[in-house]
């Protein structure tokens, strides 16, 4: 009986070993995790903070030992910033995103915040406090549930303490209650629309001195002007399109008094749902959480006023720089929804050159690439140096850092071929030779899903084009250099039109480059029959610039019966096109002659 009794006891203490034992380990290798750490054993905290990774704890269970030994925790965050050791660096890291997103998960999960709501209705003050307390700790996440208190009449008796507790949030609840704003329950409007003056951040201003330009409320516009007065008097004289955005412009420069509270690598976007009448959250990728919140401030601001063009700029701006995170879009975006790109082309030059001067500006190579790629598309000679503010953004973006930007732009001013000299012209050209002599620096430049073919054929291309319009702005033969080395590539279709845009070249050496490599023989017959067809258009245009060697060369394979029937009818074309002195076509003539 004894016996049994041990065998009993001692099968407790294996239960309660074997259902304690994982938070047990969990606790052990965090703590040693910490004094390791402290130690500076960088080797053996390394060790254990794998430990804690693999073994993939409750981020809330994490975050509960965090809370426990705040001391510890902060030597982990600041050897973190510090980073003595790379390896502890990186392991800290990834522990650090497991707390944050327990943080997240207690911050904003419903049954918490919904008792903590209930309990600002406590008998007990200190139960009160507790409550606001927490909600305030959940922040933005608090916000929909106490406005759910608001919108019910069976709950009046709670209204009083939750307006109480509203605007104590803090700045975290401006971006749901602006949201809420659209709500359609007077009752609840009213009491949003004092959170937001008590609140008294200067980003709930545009949403106020909206509902006083729109709403047909007296009560509504009445409230809107005390809570506006409250934060800033002088917004009273801006319209609600202009703080719309500027709050826009803040955003998309990450304005430190804008930074949103994110985990796990993810942010909060608030939307008024107008079937649940209540207001929602959609978590997005925090890393083009401000440019997404730029977008929407846009958006505001022409909804508030259609005909205030910057804000489509800087709706564009805000979308390319979104895309250049190279992550995929948010849900709410929905599904097919189109890329910049097709935004930006549909917009057209006016909107492209607002968004260009913006890239230019803060030095943001991949929204001036994208309005720069679109201006090619869409500009014409009228709207190709379209000026904002007192730059010409086109031309600006010629000197640009970054060599995308300067290549893209140059192919843009070359396609609209303007007419009449200005004094950017030689760098138009000469950015156009860097991107032909550079293409195996330049084939896999960033684009934006923009940019789809090498730099090199499309600078020729633009070349050409300039070419065949006999544009005199340009000089193109600032660019032979690049264009000869060209022509003798191996890639046989850039040497193609390599070769057709040496045909627009006023020069000797431009006409000779075409003839050797229409006669060269290591070149494909295609080839050979475009160069002598470039050749006929280089004779046309200039005349015959040929030495006598080149000359009597192009004669012979003409005589010879042994020539490629295509071949010989081109060079014929060439030969012809030259316009040659009659002696040397006498010759032709006279040696085929039977006495």
């Amino acid at each position: 009986m004894f016996k049994s009794k041990i065998v009993f006891a001692v099968s407790c203490v294996m239960f309660l070993v074997a259902s304690t034992g994982f938070s047990g380990e969990i606790e052990g290798d965090w703590n040693d995790f910490l004094h390791y750490t402290k130690l500076g054993r960088y080797d053996l905290a390394t060790s254990y903070g794998q430990a804690i990774l693999d073994s993939e704890p409750d981020p809330v269970a994490l975050l509960g030992l965090t809370l426990e030994n705040p001391k510890g925790f902060d030597i982990m965050l600041l050897m973190h910033e510090s980073k003595p050791d790379q390896a502890l660096a990186a392991v800290t890291t990834k522990v650090l995103a497991v707390i944050e997103q327990g943080r997240f998960v207690r911050r904003s999960d419903p049954q918490i915040v919904v008792v903590e709501v209930k309990r600002l209705s406590s008998d007990s003050e200190r139960g009160r406090m507790t409550a606001l307390k927490r909600l305030q700790e959940a922040g933005e996440f608090s916000v929909p549930f106490m406005l759910d208190v608001l919108a019910d009449p069976d709950r009046r008796q709670e209204h009083a303490n939750v307006i109480e507790a509203l605007p104590k949030i803090g700045q975290p609840a401006i971006r749901p209650l602006a949201a809420a704003l659209q709500t359609t329950q007077t009752s609840v409007k009213v009491e949003v629309i004092r959170a937001l003056g008590k609140i008294g951040y200067p980003q709930s201003l545009a949403y106020l001195k909206y509902v006083l330009e729109i709403d047909d409320s007296s009560e509504m516009k009445t409230l809107a002007t005390q809570s506006i007065q409250r934060i800033d008097p002088t917004a009273y004289s801006t319209t609600a399109a202009e703080l719309f955005f500027k709050l826009g412009e803040m955003y998309y420069g990450h304005a430190e008094s804008l930074k949103m509270v994110s985990a796990s690598g993810q942010s909060q976007l608030w939307f008024w749902d107008t079937e649940s009448r209540r207001v929602v959250w959609t978590s997005v990728n925090s890393g083009y959480v401000h440019e997404l919140m730029a977008m929407r401030s846009a958006e505001w601001c022409l909804t508030a006023e259609p005909a205030f063009e910057q804000a489509i700029g800087l709706w564009l701006a805000g979308f390319f720089k979104a895309e250049a995170l190279n992550v995929p879009m948010p849900d709410y975006l929905g599904q097919g929804h189109a890329t910049a790109f097709v935004y930006a082309t549909t917009a057209g030059p006016k909107y492209l050159h607002h968004a260009l001067a913006r890239g230019l500006a803060e030095g943001n190579a991949d929204v001036a690439l994208g309005a720069t790629e679109a201006l090619i598309v869409t500009s014409g000679r009228k709207a190709i140096f379209t000026p904002v503010g007192d730059i010409q953004p086109l031309l600006k973006a010629l000197i640009s850092e970054s060599p995308a930007v300067r290549y893209s732009a140059a192919i843009a001013i070359a396609q609209a071929s303007p007419n009449g000299l200005f004094q950017e012209s030689d760098l138009v050209i000469g950015n156009l030779a860097d991107a032909i002599e550079k293409a195996g620096d330049n084939a896999d430049l960033p684009g934006n899903g923009a940019v789809e073919t090498r730099y090199d054929y499309r600078a020729i291309e633009a070349m050409e084009t300039l070419g065949a319009s006999q544009n005199r702005a340009f000089d193109l033969g600032l660019a032979q250099d690049a264009l000869i080395k060209a022509s003798q590539d191996s890639d046989v279709a850039l040497k193609g039109i390599a070769i057709r845009a040496l045909a627009y070249l006023d020069s000797p050496m431009a006409q000779a480059a075409i003839a050797t490599a229409a006669m060269s023989e290591t070149n494909v017959l295609p080839v050979r029959n475009a160069a002598f067809l470039a050749l006929a258009d280089s004779g046309r245009l200039f005349g015959g610039n040929l030495d006598a060697e080149m000359i009597k060369a192009l004669y012979e394979l003409i005589r010879s019966d042994a020539t490629d029937g295509s071949l010989r009818k081109t060079a014929a074309i060439a030969f012809g096109a030259l316009d040659l002195p009659s002696q040397q076509v006498k010759a032709l003539i006279l040696d085929q002659a039977k006495s």
